[in-house]
């Protein structure tokens, strides 16, 4: 076997500089919370694949679900000839997702930003309109039309060039950042007058909790708000359930908590936790809206993937997922409250179910990005793999396995506690 220091040669004599990793550790093995590097180094893993993994490290069922379909097919292409899994998991999905019905259609691609390209497409079928609106600081992915889409330059889109076109954005309702809710709102109505009219607008696109933009939650209110916009101009709602979904927030989906219904929802991630698989749900006659073979691509719903997503919904309802979310956010709710009474630095704890982060400010109460990084060099330091997020890159955000151990994760807390007393002394 190779060590660290081999693959990381490797790595830096052949890997793209854009897509290598910093770090000089490789994964060897992993189990639930936990991994294990080339050199034998035990890892706590509260990134969980940046919100793959909600239900750990090679899952027992999912892993069973996989090697038994490796054993039957594992390719034709869904394209050419289909499988019961991909059919199933679609039924699954439209019986789960929040969205308006009461006819329900699904397909099924590889990727979050996939998810995202292709609900644009439908979208724009299905309206015959062509603008799209998004928020400050959102995250929809990385090919062109996701970047559009995404509200923040560095490092996503700083040297790729020209966006494409039609896409435009106001700010997300963070009350932290000066946003209210209203505010949120008008900027929608403003851009109806300056850039896009409504006649032309085919979609509101949105995180109901912002996932790399940081972790800020839209409240019900504003989603029904957004609703009632979206209906008054005949525009389509589109929830990116990326990272929120998949019992992340102690729903299955975080649009729940509002009792909103969107026209298309997409979701990814930790929806096959581990395997790539991501799902575009909407309404049918939303869905039918293009033409034949319009949508789909070479790997889309792959049987494998698909296996391990129906592995995935029965292992959240047999083992009581959504309601472990919810202790852990309270949990990680009153540890952030002790936090903030400890450490002048911390601040704006929040969560919904064990969707959770907290921010570090300087002494004037700014951002403080570079703090930030070095909460999560310290915590590396010391065993635990931690992620950052947010506008200005000063929150710290928990995505840890919902199926992690109390004591595994009080012991990744700890870790955090202990560096935060370091860089506080």
């Amino acid at each position: 076997m190779m060590t660290n220091q081999e693959l990381n040669d490797l790595k830096n004599r052949y890997v793209a500089n854009g897509a290598a990793t910093p770090t000089t550790q490789f994964a060897e093995h992993a189990e639930n919370a936990e991994l294990w590097d080339a050199d034998g180094n035990r890892w706590i893993d509260f990134a969980g694949g940046i919100g793959v993994l909600n239900l750990g490290h090679r899952h027992p069922k999912i892993v069973a679900a996989v090697e038994a379909q490796l054993k039957k097919v594992m390719h034709t292409s869904a394209a050419v000839i289909s499988y019961a899994p991909y059919v199933q998991l679609c039924q699954k999905l439209c019986d789960l997702t929040p969205v308006r019905g009461p006819e329900r259609k699904a397909m099924l691609v590889n990727t979050g930003a996939e998810a995202l390209e292709n609900a644009v497409k439908i979208a724009r079928a299905a309206t015959g309109r062509t603008g799209i609106i998004t928020f400050d600081g959102a995250f929809h992915g990385r090919t062109m039309m996701t970047l559009a889409m995404t509200g923040k330059v560095l490092p996503y889109k700083n040297d790729f060039g020209p966006m494409p076109g039609d896409v435009f954005r106001a700010p997300f309702p963070n009350p932290l950042h000066g946003i209210s809710e209203e505010a949120s709102l008008e900027a929608i109505r403003t851009l109806f007058k300056t850039d896009i009219a409504p006649h032309r607008t085919a979609a509101i696109v949105i995180e109901p909790v912002q996932g790399e933009g940081g972790f800020y939650i839209a409240s019900p209110d504003y989603l029904k708000a957004l609703r009632a916009l979206c209906d008054e101009h005949g525009i389509l709602l589109i929830a990116d359930e990326v990272q929120s979904g998949f019992a992340r927030t102690g729903k299955l989906f975080a649009l729940e908590h509002s009792g909103v219904e969107a026209d298309i929802l997409t979701t990814a991630k930790s929806l096959a936790n581990g395997m790539p698989l991501s799902a575009v749900v909407g309404s049918a006659k939303v869905m039918d809206a293009s033409g034949p073979n319009s949508l789909g691509g070479t790997y889309s719903g792959n049987p494998l993937s698909c296996a391990a997503a129906l592995a995935v919904i029965e292992a959240i309802e047999e083992e009581n997922i959504l309601e472990r979310s919810e202790q852990m956010g309270k949990m990680l709710a009153e540890r952030f409250a002790v936090w903030e009474e400890r450490f002048p630095a911390v601040a704006h704890g929040r969560q919904l179910g064990a969707m959770a982060a907290f921010e570090l400010l300087d002494s004037d109460g700014k951002p403080d990005a570079q703090m930030t990084g070095a909460l999560c060099a310290k915590a590396r330091e010391k065993g635990l793999i931690l992620l950052s997020c947010g506008f200005y890159g000063n929150s710290i955000r928990i995505l840890v396995p919902l199926t992690v151990s109390v004591e595994v994760l009080e012991e990744g807390l700890s870790i955090i506690e202990q560096s935060l007393e370091a860089l506080s002394e």
